[in-house]
């Protein structure tokens, strides 16, 4: 009887189960490509949830004016009053002693943070004395501050009980300014001798520049430096106050003040004490700068708005905690780029490195080649990946050198390069994956009868023979 109407349509025709004969040689092949199908489908299965990664290079279309430079770098050497961060650029932005988003700590020779120096912290200034008559005319009574040489200053320290001394350099304008005053305290305090005001505290001076064993061996980096010693130690930190007679009377009756109080005390309360007042010899320096996207560069130089720094004795010896460029990922996005931790390498290539000067006059330069990198994470099943944009760097160090007389700086160079990278995940699409599954089935399902099909004939041919 022959179809009608929609039927007609049927690809799928059954035959009656009368006409139908079952044998061990198709049951065999049934198994072998049901188990050929399952092991193909696994396979295609892990090829279509599996993505490689794949980079290419394009012109950089970033259209932002402003990149972020994050920084964490530890200064081996050198006080935090005296590190300064300037920015330069080709454009002319010259932007000195930054202060915005910059944090400050000073360490102790561990390199352990130890105090907390200040989060935009701007150098202050210092008031001084104008009123004093000149150094001559002070002098005119006979000297009152005593000056010492390399012979003499360990001697002075052992006979008096505190010692106020004044390192100085006679070319320090800031130096020149103090004379007068320091001269007028050391007065000042012979006058109140025999008095109930008297300070049992004798002032002297070191010039520095005839003096550079006792200047060196004290680690005297910026001039005029103010250390108060007791039997014959320091007693820190070192002063950093106005510079007026009434100031310095003030801080050394404060301080004697102290020491009466601390015999009171119990010695791990004088030991706290000791240890915050000490006088930390590194300085920790991170933040952010928000600079032009344009080859520049900024460095942390030793100033001071109130001293002139000793060249011979600064040490710009640093460590590169952190340094990279962008802002910083998200935590949904570093989940994101999990696939592509290996081209993270070169977004902080100093990180953890040491730049240690072997000798004075002598400091490091970085240089970094600056590309922008979009990373195409996986997307959603039907969504479009969207970009996420980082920095890589291309870095080189060098040592550089400077004359006596000059004060060094750690600088870091950078530049843009005008090609992009890309780098982006690839897979197939789920519409691919059901027509492979579809050529699975549907070929395994063909080549497998067609071969039974063979077999059954040529078994036939056997019997009729």
């Amino acid at each position: 009887m022959a179809p009608s109407g929609f039927k007609v349509l049927d690809f799928y025709r059954k035959i009656p189960e009368d006409f139908v004969k079952q044998t061990s040689v198709g049951a065999s092949l049934s198994l072998c490509a049901g188990i050929f199908m399952l092991v193909l489908f696994f396979i295609e299965l892990f090829a279509f949830l599996s993505t490689s990664t794949e980079t290419s290079v394009i012109l950089d279309t970033n259209a932002d004016t402003q990149l972020r430079i994050n920084f964490n770098i530890t200064l081996m050497d050198l006080h935090c009053d005296y590190a300064v961060v300037d920015v330069y650029d080709v454009l002319g932005t010259n932007t000195q002693n930054i202060s915005k988003n910059i944090e400050k700590w000073q360490l102790d020779e561990r390199g352990v943070r130890r105090i907390f120096s200040g989060r935009n912290r701007e150098q202050k200034d210092i008031a001084h004395d104008t009123h004093h008559p000149s150094i001559e005319e002070l002098h005119m009574n006979g000297v009152h501050a005593i000056p010492l040489d390399d012979e003499s200053f360990d001697e002075f320290l052992k006979e008096h009980r505190f010692s106020f001394v004044n390192f100085y350099a006679p070319w320090c304008v800031w130096c020149q300014r103090l004379e007068p005053t320091w001269e007028a305290f050391a007065e000042e305090l012979e006058r109140l001798e025999g008095t109930p005001d008297e300070l049992q505290v004798d002032v002297a001076r070191v010039d520095c520049v005839a003096n550079r064993e006792v200047c060196m061996q004290q680690r005297i980096q910026a001039f005029p430096t103010l250390r108060l010693f007791k039997d014959g130690q320091i007693f820190q930190p070192d002063y950093k106050q106005d510079r007026t007679v009434a100031a310095l009377k003030q801080y050394a009756q404060n301080k004697l003040e102290l020491e009466s109080r601390m015999k009171d005390w119990h010695p791990k309360r004088v030991e706290r004490v000791q240890a915050q007042n000490k006088d930390h010899p590194g300085c920790m320096i991170s933040g952010t700068l928000d600079v032009n996207r344009v080859p520049g560069n900024f460095h942390i130089e030793a100033r001071s708005k109130s001293h002139n720094l000793n060249a011979a004795m600064t040490n710009l010896s640093h460590i590169v905690n952190h340094l990279s460029f962008g802002s910083p990922l998200l935590v949904n996005q570093k989940k994101k780029l999990k696939k592509f931790q290996e081209y993270f390498s070169n977004s902080a290539p100093l990180d953890g490195n040491a730049y240690v000067n072997p000798e004075y006059h002598q400091v490091f330069h970085h240089f970094s080649k600056v590309v922008s990198t979009q990373y195409s994470p996986p997307g959603k099943f039907f969504g479009k990946p969207k970009n996420i944009l980082g920095y890589q760097m291309l870095s080189e160090s060098q040592m550089m050198h400077y004359q006596e007389q000059e004060v060094p700086e750690a600088k870091f160079s950078y530049d843009l390069s005008p090609m992009a990278v890309v780098v982006s995940t690839t897979g197939r699409r789920w519409y691919d994956f059901v027509t492979s599954l579809c050529a699975i089935i549907g070929g395994t399902f063909t080549v497998v009868g067609l071969l039974d099909s063979i077999i059954h004939k040529l078994a036939k041919g056997d019997k009729g023979l």
